[in-house]
């Protein structure tokens, strides 16, 4: 489904209740799974939550996981563990794209069986579950968050627990810190000091009921509305925690260079755009915090700022290479852009060229960061479905803050 999406409105008013975290739901669900005394609520709807429900309660041979890394990272470590169980893990096309091969060897460093079925390092997976007896294991520390949190979120069931060494610079580590959080949360004990984590064993858990906490990577096209909008724009979302497990509540910092401020009201915060000029370029450091980089790119063209955005090395892995596709995408709109392997360079303009369709590469962030520019211009997103992927119900809430969409 193709559509186009415009707002000549120039300020906005609306409140809108967002999923909860799909982060928050796989790591719960995985968790679940080991533990079936846990029960979740405010569960996020997203494709990926539910792809990865499915997966962990099925007896099938093969389980396909679409286009769901996280899904691919979790399952790869939960059923390397599971004592007799054989299963072919696999996913999209774009999936056999993407490295696992750094997980894999770790799970091999804990005695894990798992061979590739196609290409070397790259799913599909074929994973002979066994007993892990051993628990030490050391990876590289700048490598994708997940493979990191799917090996501590299996090492509670491991029966020596898991003493993890994270080699050279740690990256997105509060994602790490979710993982560990929802582990004490539980009543797993941890240990996180320099460059060691330890996971005690714990075999049965006490029954506890855990509320997730709504998306803040979600959040973030809310916030680019409101930087894109007029002062007196005020938009209040739902359900939100002053003290957030997810790194993306970064957002709240960062979007002040932008004139947006949040106020918090109980699980509510309303963002109210106040009227400021910038200085210079915005610069960011968003290694802990890569999957709002799109959007921050997004918000810099649409109002004719420059950025340049660091610490974005993991998008190139992504469900596309979001560096290079952002690069693609933004100069048709007439931006001036260069991109490195982990950086990105935009220069200030004052074009926005209207009317040009924006592929979304079967990535959910390319259609949801790019549609707030339809308060600039008419904008095309195409394959617009691609955000069940992480928000089913983007585009209904798009239309309540007077979004118009039009089907092509």
């Amino acid at each position: 489904m193709n559509i186009k999406i415009s707002n000549p409105r120039t300020k906005i008013a609306g409140d809108i209740r967002i999923t909860g975290s799909k982060s928050e739901s796989n790591r719960l669900l995985l968790l679940q799974a080991l533990y079936p005394q846990l029960k979740i609520e405010n569960l996020s709807n997203s494709d990926d939550s539910e792809v990865m429900q499915k997966a962990l309660t099925t007896d099938a041979a093969i389980a396909d996981i679409h286009h769901a890394g996280t899904a691919m990272r979790f399952l790869t470590a939960f059923f390397a563990t599971r004592e007799g169980r054989e299963v072919v893990l696999t996913g999209s096309e774009r999936m056999t794209e993407r490295p696992i091969k750094i997980l894999v060897d770790a799970l091999k460093q804990l005695g894990a069986e798992i061979t590739y079925t196609q290409e070397e390092g790259y799913p599909p997976l074929r994973i002979h579950g066994k007993r892990l007896e051993k628990n030490k294991v050391s990876l590289q520390a700048n490598v994708s968050s997940q493979y990191i949190s799917a090996l501590l979120l299996v090492a509670p069931k491991l029966p020596n627990g898991l003493e993890l060494t994270l080699e050279g610079k740690i990256t997105s580590v509060p994602y790490i810190k979710m993982t560990l959080a929802l582990l004490n949360e539980i009543g797993v004990k941890t240990c996180f000091e320099g460059h060691v984590i330890n996971v005690y064993p714990r075999e049965e858990i006490a029954p506890a009921t855990l509320t997730v906490e709504s998306d803040w990577s979600s959040a973030s096209y809310f916030y680019s509305i409101a930087a894109l909008c007029e002062e007196g724009t005020e938009i209040a979302l739902s359900a939100y925690k002053a003290s957030s497990l997810q790194g993306d509540s970064v957002l709240t910092e960062l979007y002040r260079s932008f004139g947006v401020e949040t106020t918090f009201n109980g699980n509510t915060i309303t963002l109210t755009k106040k009227e400021i000029k910038p200085s210079e370029p915005i610069n960011f450091d968003l290694a802990n915090a890569p999957d709002i980089a799109q959007t921050i790119a997004v918000t810099c063209f649409g109002l004719g700022w420059g950025c340049h955005l660091t610490g974005l090395h993991t998008l190139k892995i992504k469900e596309t290479d979001r560096l290079e596709a952002l690069k693609t995408e933004l100069t048709k709109l007439g931006a001036s852009i260069k991109v490195t392997d982990a950086e990105l360079f935009l220069e200030p303009s004052t074009t926005i060229r209207e009317n040009i369709a924006i592929p979304t590469y079967n990535d959910h962030r390319m259609a949801m960061a790019f549609a707030p520019l339809g308060l600039k211009v008419p904008i095309i997103i195409e394959e617009a479905e691609v955000v069940g992927k992480s928000y089913p119900d983007f585009w209904k809430d798009m239309e309540k803050l007077y979004f118009q969409i039009e089907s092509l």
